[in-house]
């Protein structure tokens, strides 16, 4: 009678206070698609912190398997040594490992090593670097103010980053933290508008409850999803109707099926309607407020009373 054979999956991205980085992750469908396709069954091992679903590691039966693959990472460690006594009956092997000690237990304890790289042999290429295609997601840019202390008590700042972020968090994007202010010294910053831009350029959307946010964004031909983080609405709600842009949410109305709304809109249609938008800006075709400027300038008699707006 041929031996029953289950495979368990396991990774740095099982361990309770390991991690799980894209490599791990990418190294671990690739490893699934091999498996698949020589229609050998196994199961995966999941750390509760990433995947409460799991199962987790402590969910599993190791009676359950005959076979241990420990999957991308390095070797080392008191959690590997531990898998080795937890899974002793099985077969162990690790696979597109690092190897630095060849001798430590969590090396010695497996089976079988085919390492990525390890002492006096070639290295392989990662297993990510095999892995299926991914499909594209959205490259989300996230501009967000803590500041803004002038509305007093009009502020609903805390509430609509709470908002807005917590959303972003469900969606299926990819995030991109951005600041609008400039630092020649902090290499996290932008230092000119041209590199701010270069960035923006490059995105699907930006999310924003800043002025500049927006309107740097529709400069871009990039749509914004804009949020006014002021109760009544303030410059963000004015800044949108002089750009004629509809994607924006008062604070008093910021939650998911409001934003959902507005993030279908500005992924479809919004596109094309930023795109003209920042093409009305390089045309100037609307005013912007230089030639009274001018106007003030030229001629050569006071603008106004002090304190009054035009």
């Amino acid at each position: 009678m041929t031996e029953r054979r289950r495979i368990l999956l396991t990774g740095w991205f099982s361990f309770l206070h390991g991690e799980a980085t894209a490599g791990d992750v990418l190294a671990l469908e690739r490893a699934r698609e091999v498996l698949r396709g020589a229609r050998l069954a196994h199961d995966v091992a999941w750390s509760p912190g990433f995947r409460p679903e799991g199962p987790s590691l402590a969910e599993v039966r190791p009676e359950d398997y005959s076979h241990l693959v420990f999957v991308c990472g390095p070797l080392h460690g008191p959690q590997l040594e531990e898998l080795h006594r937890r899974f002793a009956h099985c077969v162990r092997i690790a696979v597109g490992t690092s190897v630095v000690d060849a001798a430590c237990p969590a090396v010695t304890g497996f089976h079988r090593v085919v390492a990525r790289d390890a002492p006096r042999t070639e290295p392989r290429p990662d297993l990510s670097a095999r892995a299926s295609a991914l499909p594209a997601r959205p490259v989300v840019g996230v501009v967000l103010t803590h500041g803004q202390r002038e509305y007093g008590g009009r502020r609903r700042h805390a509430r609509v980053a709470e908002e807005v972020t917590r959303w972003l968090a469900g969606r299926d994007c990819a995030r991109l933290e951005l600041e609008t202010r400039l630092d020649a010294h902090d290499w996290r910053l932008c230092a000119t508008p041209a590199q701010l831009e270069a960035v923006l350029s490059r995105l699907d959307l930006v999310v924003t409850d800043r002025l500049h946010g927006m309107v740097l964004a529709l400069r871009a031909g990039v749509p914004a999803l804009a949020v006014d983080p002021v109760e009544g609405g303030a410059k963000v709600t004015a800044q949108a109707h002089a750009c004629d842009w509809p994607a924006l949410v008062p604070a008093e109305h910021v939650d998911a099926p409001t934003l959902d709304h507005w993030w279908a809109w500005c992924t479809t249609a919004g596109r094309v309607h930023a795109r003209q938008i920042a093409e009305g800006f390089r045309r100037g075709a609307a005013r912007d407020g230089t030639e009274e400027l001018l106007g003030a300038l030229g001629a050569g008699a006071p603008a106004g009373e002090p304190g009054s707006t035009a």
